[in-house]
């Protein structure tokens, strides 16, 4: 993922192909000197994604937009996200995006929408466990099981 085009969310706003969060617009600062070397980088202006540590440039007005890593130093440090107790969680209606995923209600984070699966042979017995769509969280390892034929999921052990 090279060069990419930015879904517009707003007047002068861009979201961020890769996690959905809205990106932040810098304009640029002013020129620096790095390992004894003129940076003219710094200048230009760009769209910033703090969760991905991605920024985004636009390649000469053409709404296409080259990918980079975000510096070291201007990475802002990583918030611990508060993980709900599964106790706390009631059943919910839970709805994929055009991507397949959703929104963990447990840690907040991106959780993938399993499609059913074939019962597969794993060390000589059944595995089960995708044998009925569910969402999964790998970020908080939950899985949200469809209760019954509702449109409620609860939360479920792996």
């Amino acid at each position: 993922m090279s060069v990419v085009s930015l879904k517009k969310i707003g007047e002068n706003k861009f979201e961020c192909p890769v996690c959905n969060s809205a990106l932040e617009y810098n304009s640029g600062g002013a020129v620096r000197i790095v390992n004894g070397q003129v940076d003219y980088e710094n200048t230009k202006p760009r769209y910033i994604c703090y969760s991905c540590n991605k920024f985004y440039r636009e390649l000469l007005d053409s709404g296409f937009y080259d990918v980079f890593d975000l510096e070291e130093e201007l990475r802002k440090p990583k918030t611990k996200r508060v993980v709900k107790k599964t106790g706390d969680l009631a059943p919910m209606i839970l709805k994929k995006d055009a991507d397949g995923t959703c929104e963990c209600p447990r840690c907040g984070e991106r959780m993938n929408y399993i499609e059913a699966d074939a019962v597969r042979i794993v060390n000589g017995v059944p595995d089960f466990s995708n044998t009925v769509a569910h969402f999964a969280c790998d970020s908080c390892n939950s899985v949200y099981r469809r209760i019954a034929s509702t449109e409620y999921f609860q939360w479920n052990e792996k």
